[in-house]
């Protein structure tokens, strides 16, 4: 296969050739650049593929994916799921634990990277839970789920928090020797009961109890110290708040092994949408956890994202039926989708605004969570020699969002009617394509 004229990180135009699913080379291009196309051409069966001018990206990795399967497919199945990925730009996934029954053992977590292996629109790499049944009470089977067929290396409660500091530290030390990581959901429980958005003015003009920034941080300046006393690896899940971003910085300045992550939607995002905003007030499309925060907590998220204090961006993409968002905000769930909708939503928050440049995004949306992750094969730079998983993304276009046009089982996106820029326009995992001007192959 050839992929023509792309610009590799937004350079100078190349054409890149693939071979048995590695790039075989790059070669400089010529000037002019052609319409995005697909179809057989070139020598013998080759496919040829023109990619217009596209910047080229190595194939985009989330660690934080709810696929819902098993237990909740009228939410999302891992085949409807790796296709979001696919029109996302992404060639690998963390399919988080919190499904019915629990990925809590090495039959669960097997089953799910099978049928992300069956349907093939990228990789599926599950993710354990820490406890079992989620419960919060006993470490849950993390040394089978790491030794099973799906290779575990990421294990995580989320949806809901270790809040038992002696099973924290249990779980850090048990996964050292499997070089695992603990991916923590920090917040307090006893500090958020009931809590419904961001505390604040807001929050308390509205009448919605309140979800307060140290529930988050409490949690974090814990988890850090634990992981510094054992000596393991801490990743900590969809940062909010600018107490947290100080946190974080301050145990990475102590050389402490510690990662974190940030949505899209908290580095576009604020609270005062729960208030006012295009659908009205208390629209349960708004209602995450973590709730959206400040517009000074997004300042504070883009600029440690950018000088590398948060490492990655975490879709947390949540999807679920319209019968659990279309209702009162008291009684609605919590989560947004959000693979198909990341790459632009980023763009806008951090290109736009000069923060990064495409180099930076893949470093944040590829390289880092492919490293947290300790995936093989994957986030490794467009290079010959390297696995041909590619991103071809048109930065220029500007597009309305139509959520009836997702891959997704769901629609429960905060983005439905605003014009966010740019355009994946294919996806090719080790040289096969999966996505071509911007439908699924």
């Amino acid at each position: 296969m050839i992929i023509r004229n792309v610009r590799i990180l937004g350079g100078e135009l190349a054409d890149i050739q693939v071979s048995g699913g590695v790039i075989a080379a790059i070669i400089p291009a010529g000037p002019e650049a052609g319409p995005v196309s697909g179809g057989a051409g070139g020598d013998g069966d080759d496919l040829v593929v023109d990619g217009g001018g596209a910047i080229a990206l190595p194939g985009l990795v989330d660690l934080h994916t709810h696929l819902r399967e098993p237990g909740r497919e009228d939410a999302e199945t891992v085949q409807t799921g790796t296709q979001s990925a696919a029109r996302g730009g992404y060639t690998a996934v963390h399919a988080m634990a919190n499904t019915s029954p629990v990925a809590d053992t090495a039959g669960v977590v097997e089953q799910v990277w099978r049928l992300g292996r069956e349907f093939g629109h990228c990789d599926v790499h599950p993710v354990g839970a820490v406890t079992s049944g989620l419960a919060g009470k006993q470490l849950a089977e993390l040394g089978a789920m790491a030794d099973s067929a799906a290779r575990v290396r990421v294990f995580s409660d989320d949806g809901k928090c270790v809040d038992d500091a002696v099973l924290m530290r249990r779980a850090l030390e048990y996964v050292k020797a499997f070089d695992g990581v603990v991916a923590q959901h920090a917040q307090e429980p006893r500090l958020t009961e009931g809590a419904q958005m961001n505390e604040g003015v807001i929050s308390g003009r509205l009448g919605l109890t309140g979800w307060p920034a140290v529930a988050e941080e409490a949690i974090i300046a814990r988890d850090c110290l634990l992981a510094a006393h054992v000596g393991s690896r801490l990743h900590v899940c969809h940062v909010s708040t600018a107490g947290s971003v100080e946190i974080i910085r301050w145990a990475k300045s102590k050389g402490w092994n510690v990662t974190a992550e940030v949505t899209p939607h908290h580095l576009l995002l604020t609270d005062d949408l729960v208030e006012e905003s295009p659908v009205g007030a208390y629209n349960p499309i708004y209602k995450v956890n973590p709730p959206l925060r400040t517009r000074a907590d997004v300042e504070a998220l883009r600029a440690a994202l950018a000088d590398g204090t948060i490492d990655i961006v975490a879709t947390d993409h949540a999807p679920h039926p319209v019968e659990d968002k279309e209702t009162e905000w008291s009684a609605a769930a919590m989560g947004m989708v959000g693979l198909e909708t990341a790459l632009s939503v980023v763009q806008e928050a951090m290109v736009e605004t000069g923060l990064l440049d495409w180099a930076g995004i893949a470093q944040r949306m590829s390289v880092a969570p492919a490293r947290i992750g300790r995936l093989a094969g994957q986030g490794q730079p467009l290079e010959v020699g390297a696995p041909a998983n590619i991103t071809l993304y048109d930065p220029a276009v500007r597009t309305e969002v139509n959520p009836t046009a997702f891959a997704s089982k769901s629609r429960n996106t905060p983005y439905e009617g605003m014009t966010l820029p740019g355009r994946v326009v294919a996806t090719f995992l080790r040289g096969r394509p999966t996505v071509l001007e911007g439908k699924l192959v």
